[in-house]
């Protein structure tokens, strides 16, 4: 049997998530390996090789040897080699629509993460401000070009594997940040959206508590596995599992837990 595409990722990663989700999408599971890479620790030699020093993730490594970076690269390949048929979309300029909604991630998902790492309490409505303006910003786009449907177009599709993960990940904000959109009508079309995002079939390999535990340490600007001063332990670490670890204290501003009350 030919080997199967290697896709080096960690579990809880968004950017892996898309992949796994497109997969699903296909009902292809099977015909990827994914390899998980302990971030708390320093980089294999070998795997470093392979991606010529970088250390971004996921990297998928073909069966002939050739390494492929980038999630959204990885993503139009899977959707082009894998199975009958692309989800994206084959209309072009509904191809075109796809791709401008995709170009919003970057912003959105810049936002989010910059909110959760930052540490100055003064600065916490600035960051939210900023968010919600782009979450108006995909509202109006889903107005303009789908107002009365649930997704982009009909079904879940490419650019809903994109902003899933996302949408996943910042679970992170309503739990440190208290954050989430006003109940008011200029966001009723992006929360249609958001939340039949998050109840996809297809989209379910990540749970609210394992991206609450796991990214505790980003909500005190430390990524990546960085340790935070006085701890020994990052919150990624694959030992204790997370479902073994009591919740993290959500008071942000005051300080961050110890490795024992983290359950590390």
């Amino acid at each position: 049997m030919p080997a199967k595409p290697i896709v080096y990722h960690i579990p809880v990663c968004p950017f892996s998530q898309r992949v796994e989700i497109l997969l699903a999408l296909k009902g292809l599971q099977d015909e990827v390996e994914f390899r998980v890479v302990d971030i708390t620790r320093p980089r294999d030699p070998e795997l470093l090789r392979k991606t010529r020093g970088t250390t971004a993730l996921p990297v998928l490594e073909l069966p002939d040897g050739r390494i492929i970076k980038e999630s959204l690269v990885i993503l139009d390949y899977f959707d082009e080699t894998l199975g009958a048929g692309t989800i994206r979309r084959s209309d072009p300029y509904e191809r075109a629509v796809e791709r401008l909604l995709i170009a919003r991630e970057g912003p959105f998902t810049g936002a989010g993460y910059m909110f959760v790492m930052n540490q100055d309490a003064a600065a916490r409505d600035a960051h939210a401000d900023k968010l919600l303006g782009l979450y108006a910003g995909i509202d109006d786009f889903l107005r303009e070009h789908n107002p009365d449907g649930t997704f982009l177009f009909g079904e879940f599709g490419l650019a809903e594997a994109v902003f899933t993960p996302m949408f996943m990940r910042f679970w992170f904000l309503d739990y440190y940040e208290e954050f989430a959109l006003p109940a008011d009508s200029t966001f009723d079309r992006v929360r249609k959206w958001h939340d039949a995002c998050l109840e996809h079939p297809a989209a379910q390999q990540v749970s609210r508590e394992e991206v609450v535990k796991l990214y505790y340490d980003y909500a005190f600007g430390a990524g990546n596995g960085a340790l935070l001063d006085g701890r020994e332990k990052s919150s990624f670490v694959f030992e204790p599992h997370w479902k073994e670890r009591p919740w993290p204290p959500r008071r942000k501003y005051a300080g961050h837990a110890s490795d024992a009350e983290l359950g590390l």
